[in-house]
């Protein structure tokens, strides 16, 4: 993999730059549709390609393991091939299961043992076995094993918890450097820093995972619940160590208004469920604020979905006709929504280079914020 950074903005840290892996370009900053199970809910794999211009999806190595099994994937040569997707992909380590499934699993040195959430089999993570996983599943980009401590978290747990991160991070390098690729193409390891809320830690743990030289760096641990303000600061304190000449990416993140922020702190990479499921619940967001197209409001607004969209279905479908279909349970309601909200995800993202390019970032910035977070 390599990456090259083309510009910074002057008044922020925002930054241009491109990524090149064996599945093509990616130009940075970039937002990932997350495909949790080799699928993001609702979109096909060419609209994800020609409708929101998608560059690079993510998918989740502890559901893909559980379903359909590394048996089935790796028989079809890998992900790419299992699902029809040329492009890049990006997959999780299973470290936020451990956040995630709390009340089903215990962390040891050794690792992590958990029960399927689909039958309570039990099973058990080392960070050598996270690795092999991920090299059977065959993302381009795979992460460290990880722990993501929850918020609101005690200060000694968060340091118990980042050291035990670190540790396993040796372990996972060490696993990776003696391991190849299973199929056609590289694969690249990005370390993961963890922390909590706690600035010395959020020091420590990048000064820590910057050692080891590694393709690219992750923010893990934030968009857990703590203050936005919170998630900046931490963020922050993380971007002014990080080497400039990798991209960052910062895991599970976010809103729209967390997406311009946290690039003007020079961040280059996101993923997020939220556009994928808020819109399945009705949610939309848009370039003049976020719409609850459930709302009675809209039953004769015939106006399109995003006056400034720039989708087929934002050039298509009014917001009648889209309430419409919610009202009556329509599944074309929630694949027209999704499509809607990854696109403004995406295009988003593409006005945030624009403006970079053009050198007033900042300015566009503060004005976009101050109309996502509105509600219509």
């Amino acid at each position: 993999m390599e990456f090259s950074l083309l510009k910074t903005d002057k008044k922020s840290n925002a930054r241009l730059g491109k990524i090149i892996t064996d599945h093509g370009e990616i130009e940075t900053p970039i937002f990932m549709p997350v495909g949790t199970s080799g699928s993001v809910k609702g979109v096909h794999q060419h609209e994800l390609l020609n409708d929101t211009k998608a560059q690079i999806i993510l998918g989740n190595t502890y559901h893909l393991y559980l379903r359909p099994g590394l048996d089935t994937i790796t028989k079809a040569r890998g992900l790419h091939k299992f699902i029809g997707w040329e492009k890049p992909i990006l997959t999780d380590s299973g470290g936020y299961q451990v956040y995630s499934l709390s009340n089903n699993r215990k962390i040891s040195e050794k690792g992590v043992e958990f029960q399927s959430h689909i039958d309570g089999s039990k099973h058990f993570f080392t960070p050598e076995y996270a690795i092999d996983v991920q090299r059977m599943i065959g993302a381009d980009i795979i992460m460290a094993f990880d722990e993501c401590t929850p918020y609101p978290c005690d200060y000694n747990y968060a340091k118990a918890s980042m050291h035990l991160t670190h540790r396993w991070l040796k372990r996972c390098c060490e696993r990776f450097e003696n391991t190849s690729s299973r199929y056609s193409f590289s694969q690249s390891l990005f370390p993961i820093v963890q922390g909590s809320v706690y600035k010395d830690l959020r020091k420590q743990s990048a000064e820590e995972i910057v050692k080891y030289e590694l393709d690219g760096y992750a923010i893990g641990g934030l968009s857990v619940g703590e203050p936005h303000d919170l998630m900046y600061e931490m963020t922050e304190i993380v971007t002014n160590i990080f080497p400039k000449d990798k991209p960052r990416y910062l895991m599970g993140v976010g809103t729209p208004t967390n997406l311009l922020e946290n690039i003007a702190l020079g961040i280059d990479m996101f993923d997020c469920v939220m556009p994928s499921r808020n819109a399945r619940n009705g949610m939309l967001f848009t370039s003049e604020g976020t719409i609850n197209i459930k709302n009675k409001k809209w039953k004769n607004d015939f106006s399109l979905i995003d006056d400034n969209g720039t989708s087929y279905v934002d050039k298509t479908y009014s917001k009648a006709y889209l309430r419409h279909l919610f009202s009556n349970n329509e599944l074309l309601a929630k694949q027209i929504a999704t499509l809607h909200n990854i696109r403004f995800y995406l295009w988003l993202l593409e006005e945030s280079k624009k403006h970079i390019s053009e050198g007033n970032f900042n300015e566009w910035k503060n004005k976009m914020v101050k109309k996502l977070d509105r509600r219509l």
